[in-house]
């Protein structure tokens, strides 16, 4: 799958970025979409992530906020990607895949 660099900009936020909305409090939701033992393994403490395996993202996608930003994260970025696309595919304006 190959992104063009406008469309890559726009559906990606860095590691950095997702930082800076957490320390400054906003309202997002964050979707990790690995399995459950690469969680417990490995997360982001200073933000509670729904987590949801990538397989399982279509029985819960309509429970999920359409009004709020998603932000979605995987261990590699290739899991985080698709399910970005599957989302916007659906009708979700606002997902955006974390980078690194």
């Amino acid at each position: 799958m190959f992104l063009d660099r406008d469309t890559y900009k726009k559906i990606h936020i860095s590691v950095k970025e997702l930082k800076e909305k957490i320390d400054k409090g906003e309202d997002f939701i964050l979707l990790d979409v690995r399995e459950p033992q690469e969680y417990e393994f490995s997360r982001i403490r200073e933000k509670e992530a729904m987590l949801v395996p990538l397989m399982r993202l279509p029985a819960i996608a309509d429970k999920l906020p359409k009004d709020k930003p998603i932000y979605i994260l995987c261990r590699s970025g290739n899991r985080s990607l698709q399910a970005t696309l599957w989302l916007m595919e659906k009708g979700f304006k606002n997902v955006k895949n974390v980078e690194g």
